[in-house]
């Protein structure tokens, strides 16, 4: 299977995000990672599920959602990787620049569609990022079409939940009572099609034996199967 890479720089928000883009050749759609907090496009749980959705025909984007300056450590950076509202903006951000590329010329997606037509769009977001994820698909409901959360706080998304259009599947490890209490009552104010996977033996950071694989499983067959029926 080929993959076309490139590495690029994604204007959102009013800022400029790096971010690493890998489409397969007719590819079904494309897979925007919203990472947790502290974390970055380097993220190692989410290049393993990247990986894997790659393996499925499936393109991704994993962008940093805070830029350089923001990473340095100090009190007002540390408030930025739970700002929500302004993780989600700079998300609905890079998937406006998705809707808005030229894909015919020079850019890596090779799908069977009309030519000029955007791929369809996935959301995975983990931990805060997931939160953020569910604000950005409420945002932008034609866009986006599947939202997938691993070990996520989507109760932190709050009103958001109701708008949420793209079906969503969340995934929460066996071992963490707490984010599965708060996922059950957020799936609750869901009022789109959703799922509530538990993975046996698993803690929040899904680091035992086979944990991310059966993420990795569950997550692209969730969006194999609703972004090819868009």
């Amino acid at each position: 299977m080929g993959l076309h890479t490139l590495a690029t720089g994604i204007d959102a928000a009013g800022v400029r995000l790096d971010a690493d883009l890998v489409m397969p050749a007719e590819a079904l759609g494309v897979v925007l990672f919203a990472h947790g907090s502290g974390s970055s496009r380097h993220s190692p749980r989410n290049t393993v599920v990247a990986e894997h959705l790659h393996r499925h025909r499936l393109g991704t984007i994993l962008p940093d959602l805070l830029t350089r300056d923001e990473t340095i450590e100090d009190e007002h950076t540390r408030r930025l990787r739970f700002d929500i509202g302004m993780l989600a903006d700079r998300l609905i951000g890079v998937i406006d620049w998705i809707g808005a590329q030229d894909w015919r010329h020079g850019q890596p997606y090779q799908g069977n569609h009309e030519p000029n037509v955007p791929p369809v769009i996935g959301l995975f977001g983990a931990s805060t990022g997931a939160a953020a994820a569910l604000v950005a698909a409420a945002a932008r409901r034609d866009a986006v079409r599947a939202v997938v959360s691993r070990g996520g706080r989507p109760d932190l998304a709050g009103p958001a939940l109701v708008q949420v259009a793209a079906p969503t599947l969340l995934i929460v490890g066996e071992h963490d009572p707490d984010v599965m209490a708060l996922n059950r009552d957020a799936r609750a104010q869901l009022t789109t099609l959703s799922d509530l996977l538990m993975i046996p033996g698993a803690g929040h950071l899904f680091e035992e034996e086979g944990a991310l694989e059966q993420v990795s499983a569950a997550a692209a067959a969730w969006f194999a199967d609703h972004l090819r029926r868009a």
